[in-house]
């Protein structure tokens, strides 16, 4: 559970940002807890994945502020800012097709040869890369490929890890999988940044909620509340989020 004295890992104040003549973000004001997970819901379209693409850098903010570990990354570069210490996994599960599973995980090592010790405490939750540890990522399967693109982003230590809906589409069992790493790096200290529709999924896993309408941020707290209270569930998304499964 992140320390709520402790200074945010991540505010985002008043970020708007426009792709062509959208103006997609319209003032997202988001707080980000140092340690613990995150989540990020809302419905379709509400601006969740623009938000964290903003974040990044892939997409630059039109007005506002993004302020990371007590520095200012709003303009800066994705290369940059991924060598400040975040690492993103967007939902299309990016993988290098043509290369193993083991040179996807080397080229995302900017420090130098792979963690052994690291690789095998990642492979611990997905025993499949192991087995296909030689294979072209591309002959994977979708559930596989996303164990790939997580495996990547955490192959070495992160300050902070955005994660764009992980489970859609995965096997009950990958899930737990998932579930597993996650609150394991939550121990080491890694804070994460979740855009998830498997409410069970974050539920279990989720510390404090955002929940995004309408290019802004209509409501945040702790997951604890809102998982509790089905009238704000309905108020903020329409529905019960036991629904989300």
């Amino acid at each position: 559970m992140p320390d709520p004295a402790a200074e945010p890992i991540l505010t985002l104040s008043g970020v708007h940002t426009h792709i062509g003549q959208y103006h997609i973000l319209q003032g997202v004001d988001l707080v980000v807890p140092r340690g613990g997970l995150a989540v990020l819901l809302g419905r379709n379209g509400a601006g969740k994945t623009t938000t964290l693409r903003t974040i990044m850098g892939l997409w630059k903010a039109s007005a506002g502020s993004i302020v990371f570990d007590g520095r200012d990354i709003t303009k800066m570069s994705t290369p940059d800012i991924a060598r400040a210490g975040i690492a993103y996994v967007p939902e299309s599960m990016a993988v290098f097709s043509e290369l193993t599973v083991r040179e996807n995980l080397y080229l995302a090592a900017r420090n130098g040869p792979l963690d052994q010790a690291r690789v095998d405490w990642i492979c611990g939750f997905f025993p499949a890369l192991k087995k296909f540890w030689n294979y072209p990522a591309g002959n994977l399967s979708g559930g596989q490929k996303q164990m790939v693109a997580i495996a990547r982003a955490i192959v070495e230590p992160r300050k902070l890890l955005l994660v764009d809906e992980p489970t859609k589409g995965l096997a009950p069992a990958i899930v737990q999988s998932l579930m597993l790493a996650f609150r394991e790096l939550k121990d080491t200290n890694t804070t994460i940044l979740l855009v998830e529709q498997n409410f069970n999924f974050v539920r279990t896993l989720g510390d404090t909620v955002s929940v995004m309408d309408d290019g802004r941020v209509a409501h945040a707290g702790l997951m604890h509340d809102l998982a509790n209270d089905d009238a704000l569930q309905q108020r903020l998304l329409g529905l019960s989020l036991d629904s989300h499964q």
